[in-house]
């Protein structure tokens, strides 16, 4: 079994991030994290775009996914360490510049997606609770929120994956309580029918992924976690494989059900009809009260907020010991055995997101962050396969699987650029995506990390092997 990378020769012993993860929990962790809120928030938004053709945006968001997925199943066959985004792409190109921007880009995605998270738990509960419908209810339900993730968070890694393990049965168990309800009325429609004047076109479909891509989201943070995972070159990509395919298989059937249920133009109109998954209910089974899928949301944001927790601590955690963020970020508690600091910094930054901005912009910039970055690295791993005396490691994909990830990844970005330009609207997602590349460039300039060094490298592939 490999062990967590040392730091080098004639450094004092710390404290180590311990394994509890099995294969079973590692998938219900991905699953969990995948579905989490994405496919509760975009459903309705991609049926306005797509139409009842909106499955072909999933299909086409699950083409990117596998692809990339299948790269980070081999990666972390080869390299099991926190962070390693930022390190593989580290150790192909040997540029502290480009390492540093995937590593924080990504961190910057999850930080994002768990402000936006915390404020849709806000007013879903402030929704239920009428008293709590103040400013200051807002911040009592945003402290409380925090604490409580943080506090989980701290505590270790086996209470998380409980608290996960819980919130995503009861999101899973959500949407297939919708396909069963809804299953009788698959087949009624066209389902190749797009919203009027609006033909279907390979820009469409390109769009449409782009937005659908954002329910993915979640199988690069299982890679975060390989420090804690059991036998992890055999784990962790099996792991990544079964639980994009699980996710895969519900998000088609949810997007067939719900355009077969209720037309498009109505479930994309959630401000007089409701949310998605309300109104489907609302169709299959009218004795369900609408609170249910309100209570069902609260555990999906929260199981997405706590995934991005733990990747966002990981990630800082394995960026310090690769020496691209201080040092005292990358301590471990010596009886939690968690990064204690990363944590707590991580959780003041989202604390101020959530309260002082309104983050929704940001979050939608998430894909477009990770489809650059997954280019990156599906580019990294192709550099390391053909680099002579390279260690393979038990899982091997072709050559072509990580091209092929570069390319669609490329072109979903492309798709988006062009829809913008055509349209004549360049702000929004894109002018928050460079805005966050260029912060991640000016912190870069300001902390001048120096190069990862060789003898940690080194130290790790001899256990490896």
């Amino acid at each position: 079994m490999s062990t967590p990378s040392p730091l080098p020769a004639g450094t004092p012993s710390v404290p180590a991030l311990t394994r509890h993860m099995g294969l079973v929990a590692l998938i219900i962790f991905g699953v969990g994290d995948m579905v989490g809120a994405g496919i509760y928030g975009t459903i309705g938004t991609a049926a306005g775009l797509m139409g009842n053709a909106v499955w072909l945006a999933f299909a086409l968001a699950m083409c990117a996914a596998v692809l990339t997925g299948l790269s980070y199943a081999s990666i972390s066959s080869r390299y099991p360490r926190a962070a390693g985004a930022a390190y593989v792409t580290q150790r192909a190109f040997g540029m502290p510049l480009i390492s540093y921007v995937v590593g924080l880009a990504v961190c910057a995605s999850g930080l994002t997606s768990m402000a936006a998270t915390t404020n849709v738990f806000t007013e879903n509960l402030q929704a239920i609770i009428p008293p709590l419908q103040t400013w200051a209810g807002r911040l009592a339900i945003i402290f409380v929120f925090l604490g409580l993730l943080t506090f989980v968070n701290f505590w270790g890694i086996r209470e998380s994956i409980w608290l996960n393990a819980i919130c995503a049965a009861v999101e899973v168990g959500g949407l297939l309580f919708v396909i069963a309800l809804g299953a009788r009325f698959w087949g009624t429609v066209d389902y190749l029918q797009t919203p009027p004047g609006v033909p279907l076109s390979t820009t469409l479909m390109l769009s449409g992924a782009v937005l659908t891509f954002f329910a993915f989201i979640g199988f690069e943070d299982m890679l975060n976690m390989a420090e804690e995972v059991k036998n992890p070159e055999r784990t962790m990509p099996w792991g990544m494989i079964i639980a994009i395919g699980i996710v895969t298989l519900l998000y088609i059937a949810i997007a067939v059900t719900a355009v077969s249920v209720v037309p498009f133009a109505q479930l994309a109109n959630t401000t007089a009809n409701g949310a998605p998954f309300t109104q489907i209910t609302r169709v299959t089974a009218p004795w369900l009260s609408p609170w249910v899928f309100t209570f069902i949301t609260l555990f999906a944001v929260t199981n997405t907020g706590l995934i991005n927790y733990i990747m966002g601590s990981r990630l800082v955690y394995g960026m310090s010991r690769q020496r691209l963020l201080p040092a005292f970020l990358g301590k471990v508690h010596p009886n939690r055995r968690t990064p204690h600091v990363a944590i707590f910094v991580l959780g003041l930054i989202v604390l101020t997101l959530a309260v002082t901005g309104n983050v929704k912009q940001l979050a939608s910039s998430t894909s477009l962050l990770l489809l650059n970055c997954f280019a990156v690295i599906n580019g990294a791993l192709i550099v390391l396969q053909r680099r002579p005396g390279e260690a393979r490691g038990r899982f091997e994909v072709p050559t072509i699987i990580p091209g092929l990830g570069v390319l669609v990844c490329v072109g979903l970005i492309a798709g988006r650029l062009s829809t913008a330009y055509r349209e004549g609207n360049l702000t929004g997602d894109l002018l928050t995506t460079a805005c966050m590349f260029a912060a991640i460039l000016a912190l870069y300039g300001i902390m001048r990390p120096k190069q990862v060094g060789e003898g940690d490298e080194v130290m790790h592939d001899k256990q490896k092997s």
